[in-house]
């Protein structure tokens, strides 16, 4: 009589396999992960020698590109020539485009002669062309209050009749105060000095910002009572040398100006004693 076989015991560690299988894969997943993260340093490498060479030798853009596997067609262009490079760097820069030749000013006078009729009657301004260009002088009375730097803001329709036709002239500006030879010491100004100073300054600031005029082609100069335009024993000739001249530099008178970027003049040799 043929005996059954017992049933074999139940394995109770097969989860083994399991758990094999996913350290495996885990362990796999780890190397994987450790191996990035090898190739991330070595290119982080890289790219920090690459920025070390180029900051050193001036190739940053080529060498910085090879290692970020970027402009891989510029390497078949032929190299730089450093010392064509070097050749051009040490090149002086190209010079700069000459300046425009100064206006012919006689039409400017006339223009200003026609647009300001009624002011140039009335005294408020007064015109005239020297050899040092147009002289375009503001009378106190209609500019300015008495001891004060303040245009007026009456003024401003007649400075853009004279903006209007200095404006697209190449010529320089010199802004020049003027006063009277009385003395004037007030809570803001200690002399004529500053007066005149400051008066030329205000209308050069106003010509710059209302008017757009370029600071670099501007001066201020500030002559207090030395320069008179007419008599000072009289109220009408002070009044009259109370002014701020708008003075359009001629081609004559630009000679005279500074030139920008010009050398200063070499000091003359000191006087040897006994020689």
């Amino acid at each position: 009589m043929r005996r059954n076989k017992a049933p074999a015991p139940e394995n109770h560690e097969r989860w083994l396999v399991s758990y094999a299988d996913f350290i495996t894969l885990l362990f796999a997943f780890f190397v994987v992960m450790f191996a990035s993260s090898q190739a991330d340093k070595n290119k982080a490498k890289q790219v920090s020698e690459s920025v070390k060479e180029a900051l050193e030798h001036g190739t940053f853009s080529n060498a910085i590109s090879v290692v970020l596997g970027r402009g891989k067609h510029e390497n078949s262009k032929p190299p730089v020539n450093a010392e064509r490079t070097n050749q051009s760097e040490n090149q002086p820069p190209p010079a700069a485009p000459p300046k425009p030749h100064p206006a012919d000013l006689t039409k400017s006078m006339d223009t200003l002669q026609q647009g300001l009729a009624l002011e140039l009657k009335s005294g408020k301004v007064h015109l005239q062309l020297d050899a040092r260009g147009l002289v375009i002088s503001l009378r106190e009375a209609a500019f300015f209050a008495s001891g004060d730097d303040v245009v007026a803001p009456a003024s401003v329709p007649i400075l853009a009749k004279i903006a209007a036709v200095i404006f697209p002239l190449p010529n320089p500006l010199r802004l020049e105060g003027h006063t009277d030879s009385l003395p004037i010491h007030n809570s803001r100004f200690r002399s004529n000095w500053e007066l005149s100073t400051a008066r030329a300054i205000a209308m050069l600031e106003l010509l710059r910002v209302r008017f757009q005029m370029m600071p670099e082609r501007m001066a201020v100069a500030g002559y207090a009572e030395n320069f008179p335009a007419d008599t000072n024993d009289t109220e009408e000739g002070r009044a009259h040398n109370r002014r701020v001249d708008v003075v359009v530099l001629s081609a004559e008178g630009v000679k005279s100006e500074p030139q920008p970027g010009a050398a200063p003049p070499a000091p003359a040799p000191a006087a040897v004693p006994g020689k």
